[in-house]
Parts: structure tokens; C-alpha cells; sequence
């Protein structure tokens, strides 16, 4: 998998597609690249249509973190939401989807998949960023504003937006 090795050095690329005839060992020999790490998250609304974001590492992000053991998926988004935010009235809602990406840190690849939520929040109290974790802000912000402005934001949370907006927004803009 030389391939992953030239993606990681040159910047010029951010995605790959590779063909092949045997795609279940293509498959596997990719998974074994990489430690597999589990995490969820959500994308909060609150009453003004505003998501809860956070700034981590130079970049906008959405909250979210490793699932621990015995936890399910949706118990681990809500925790991972409070503990980034400071934001503590939480309602879960509904499955957004699920995303895939690789990082590597200290010469260690990993594969994090995750399961994101779509949560609502009053919007009242003040947000608290989690500092132990690098996180800088935890602001509401309106998405399509923040969006216009070509933030430094990585395409998977990009991704999760787009989901959002799709099956949730555009049916809560259709009811009024």
C-alpha cells in the first residue's frame, strides 16, 4: 500500500480512488493499515437555527469523541457534546449518519469512524470549550454563514452538515 505512503507526503491530492478485481483483499489490506477508533458526535440546534461548533487545531469542528467501553454510540455523543461544550441540556433527535477518516499520529495510522446526531439545545447558559482537549471555542454559529466564509473546516464535518441540512433544516424551513 504504497499508495497510502505518497497521499501522506504530498498535499497536492485529498482522495484517492483505487480500482481493483480483487476489492475484499483490496479492502482488507487497507483496514490492516490502520488502528480502527470509534467516536460520535452531534450537531446541536438551538432555537435560532444556529449549530454549536467548536475550534480545534486551527480548525472548525463539530463535538465529538471515542466511544468507552460499555457505552452505546448515542450515550457517547451526548457526553462527548457536554464535556467539549459546557452545554448540558441535550436532547437527541435523530441519526445523521456515519463518516470515515484516516489521520495518522505519531507514526500510527488510524481509521475513526463516526456516528453523528442531531441534537437540540434551549441555546441558554454559556458554552465552556474543553481546554484539556485543545479546544479553544465553543460558539453558536449559523452553518451557512460560517460556510461562506471558506473556514478551515476538514471535509468529513463538511460532509455532516450537508447530511444535516438535507433531512433535517430544509424540513423544519418547510414547516413554517
Amino acid at each position: 500500500m504504497q499508495y497510502i505512503d505518497l497521499l501522506e507526503k504530498n498535499k497536492k491530492y485529498d482522495s484517492v480512488i483505487i480500482h481493483s478485481d480483487q476489492y475484499d483483499r483490496l479492502k482488507e489490506d487497507f483496514k490492516s493499515l490502520f488502528k480502527r477508533v470509534h467516536a460520535a458526535g452531534g450537531v446541536v440546534k438551538n432555537p435560532k437555527n444556529e449549530v454549536l461548533f467548536i475550534f480545534r487545531k486551527g480548525h472548525w469542528d463539530l463535538p465529538k469523541g471515542k466511544i468507552e467501553k460499555n457505552e452505546s454510540r448515542s450515550e457517547a455523543a451526548l457526553r462527548e457534546v457536554a464535556e467539549e461544550t459546557g452545554v448540558k441540556d441535550l436532547e437527541l433527535k435523530s441519526k445523521i449518519c456515519k463518516t470515515r477518516h484516516t489521520y495518522k499520529e505519531k507514526k500510527q495510522r488510524f481509521l475513526k469512524i463516526n456516528w453523528w446526531y442531531y441534537m437540540e439545545s434551549s441555546g441558554k447558559g454559556k458554552t465552556k470549550p474543553q481546554k484539556s482537549e485543545s479546544i479553544t471555542k465553543a460558539e453558536w454559529l449559523e452553518p451557512g454563514q460560517l460556510l461562506s466564509s471558506n473556514p478551515i473546516m476538514y471535509r468529513s464535518i463538511k460532509e455532516v452538515l450537508k447530511r444535516y441540512y438535507e433531512r433535517f433544516l430544509r424540513k423544519l424551513n418547510a414547516e413554517v
